[in-house]
């Protein structure tokens, strides 16, 4: 039960430090400017775990590299940055919460990983959930809002899977601060052309983007990919909407927000779709393997 255990939770750590970025953009990050908002969460996240591992990619790992880190990382950052600026929380996140039915078709097409009947009812249980926690009817959708969340949606959901199939015979540091270095080079020079000088930073921007780097990059990225070595994607990605949860209880705990009976649904129907998935999808390959042998 423990070993079987132990690379879910290593793997959350990831969404939940993920369902702290919306809210610490909003709230503190320059607006307006969002491939030098990508390019200062990356590339210093990927120069750190660099400067831990100190191990430089070789072989076709030069341009897989580039490619990951941008769907992965420049890109993603980029389009994540512009949602979180036009769109409230609640539809970025709902948009986001499809990511595990997108992760289990690419991961069948690329990977041969065939989802389960556990894994697509759980994926649909969490986006039932989370548009019953967080769409009211209300709230304003601004169409590049919308856009920029699917794409980014989509991308690094491609992105997961391409990595999943590539690294499994690199340590999981080095490849994601090569992703994270190469998507933040990519991404510099088109800031430099397009937005020009970087934003002034204050105190408290300084402050974000360092909890931004360190935590909801370097530390949730590594911990990511991890969970992507040792668990099926169907699985990982299920994980993944532990963000909106997160989201969801972080307003409660900070802004003070009361959650409604409506949320509290929602928040069950999310996570009975992430434990629905786990006995069909977080196991190991080893422990499928052990599972068949037994059979």
């Amino acid at each position: 039960m423990e070993a079987n255990l132990r690379w879910p939770l290593v793997t959350a750590v990831a969404p939940i430090a993920w369902g702290t970025n919306y809210y610490v953009t909003r709230e503190f990050l320059p607006a307006g400017q969002p491939l030098y908002g990508a390019v200062f969460r990356a590339l210093p996240a990927g120069l750190l775990l660099l400067a831990a591992r100190r191990k430089l990619p070789g072989g076709s790992w030069w341009w897989k590299s580039l490619l990951l880190g941008f769907l992965n990382m420049g890109g993603f950052f980029a389009l994540v940055y512009v949602s979180a600026q036009r769109l409230p929380t609640s539809a970025a996140s709902t948009v986001m919460a499809t990511a595990p039915l997108v992760m289990m078709l690419f991961a069948w097409a690329l990977i041969a990983e065939r989802p389960g009947a556990r894994q697509l009812a759980g994926a649909c249980l969490g986006v039932a959930g989370v548009s019953l926690m967080l769409l009211t009817g209300t709230v304003p959708m601004d169409f590049l809002g919308v856009l920029a969340s699917v794409a980014a949606m989509a991308m690094s959901s491609l992105g997961y899977v391409l990595a999943k199939r590539w690294s499994a015979r690199v340590e999981v540091l080095a490849s994601t601060a090569w992703q994270l270095t190469g998507g933040g080079l990519l991404l510099l020079p088109l800031a430099v052309a397009v937005e020009g000088k970087p934003p002034a930073l204050d105190g408290p921007a300084l402050l974000g983007f360092a909890y931004v780097t360190a935590v909801a990059t370097a530390l949730a990225f590594a911990a990511w990919f991890a969970g992507l070595r040792h668990l099926p994607a169907a699985a990982v990605g299920l994980l993944g909407l532990l963000n909106p949860v997160t989201g969801v209880l972080l307003g409660t705990a900070i802004a003070g927000e009361t959650l409604t009976f409506r949320q509290i649904c929602g928040l069950a129907l999310t996570l009975a779709g992430i434990i629905s998935g786990r006995r069909g999808g977080f196991l190991t390959a080893r422990d499928e393997g052990n599972s068949a042998g037994s059979n």
